[in-house]
């Protein structure tokens, strides 16, 4: 897709990957962290991790598995708090257990079986051996991310203000809810292998918490974050193919360093420091 601008086959591959995934997870990413459910990304993250597992073990297509699982868990978080009488919280905590349990059980287990190198691809990334498929997978779900916050705009932010008001005011919360869990276990599930499981959170809440600490509004949220996470991925595929490091977690720490940076520069740190004088 951007062969006209980048000629090198696997620079562009790159590229286009890091893209979609930044912009996909950091436009999802905004809705996680104003929900105040990050830990709904962490555990379907880990979720498609133990999946992509799971698949890789049984031979299977890793990123076909990781969407099952991810989809699989999504479908289940709600039925099983409600069954459990137990808080959304808690339960979470145990399928984030359970699927990391499992994601390290299999990985650790391939790598005794000599099979080291595929299972950590999985952990840290691999933009290299990606199949022309697959980013067009992620640049489908991020076309789907951003025309759903488009039309669903004014009931996710009535959502975000209250829930309980929102179910008054005649918004279908729970279908809306789910969708949106669902459209997360995809995101992350394509994502996988060109991020990582262990460094997919990164890009579900550090490109929003950045955009956050510049942004009056919900909406130039959704649009900072998938600009401040699309730069700096891009940046950071470029550097690191060009150095030859690893890109996803360079790309990590650089988008950790545009957060710190920002809490600095924060308009919002000067508005707190002028009312406490």
């Amino acid at each position: 897709m951007l062969e006209f601008i980048i000629s090198n086959n696997i620079v562009c591959h790159a590229v286009e990957a890091m893209l979609f995934a930044s912009i996909s997870c950091s436009i999802l990413g905004v809705i996680v962290t104003q929900f105040n459910v990050s830990s709904i990304g962490f555990t379907l993250a880990h979720a498609a991790f133990a999946g992509a597992a799971i698949g890789m073990f049984a031979g299977i297509n890793a990123t076909l598995a990781a969407v099952v699982a991810g989809v699989f868990v999504a479908i289940l978080l709600g039925p099983v708090a409600e069954y459990s009488r137990m808080s959304t919280d808690s339960i979470l905590g145990v399928f984030f257990g359970m699927t990391m349990a499992i994601a390290v059980f299999f990985i650790a287990y391939m790598q005794c079986l000599g099979k080291g190198m595929s299972a950590s691809a999985l952990l840290f990334g691999d933009v290299i051996s990606l199949y022309r498929e697959e980013i067009y997978a992620l640049a489908i779900i991020s076309v789907i991310s951003i025309v759903f916050v488009y039309l669903f705009y004014k009931e996710i932010s009535a959502i975000i203000f209250d829930m309980k008001i929102a179910e008054a005011a005649g918004i279908c919360v729970k279908p809306l809810y789910f969708v949106i869990l669902f459209m997360i276990a995809l995101a992350v599930s394509l994502s996988l292998n060109i991020v990582g499981g262990l460094l997919l959170f990164v890009w579900l809440v550090t490109p929003a918490a950045a955009a956050y600490q510049f942004c009056s509004s919900l909406k130039s949220m959704f649009i900072l974050a998938p600009v401040i996470a699309g730069t700096v991925s891009v940046a950071g595929a470029l550097i690191g193919l060009a150095y030859s490091v690893p890109v996803a977690p360079l790309t990590a720490i650089m988008i950790t360093l545009v957060f710190v940076i920002s809490m600095f520069v924060s308009p919002k740190r000067k508005i707190s420091y002028s009312k406490g004088y």
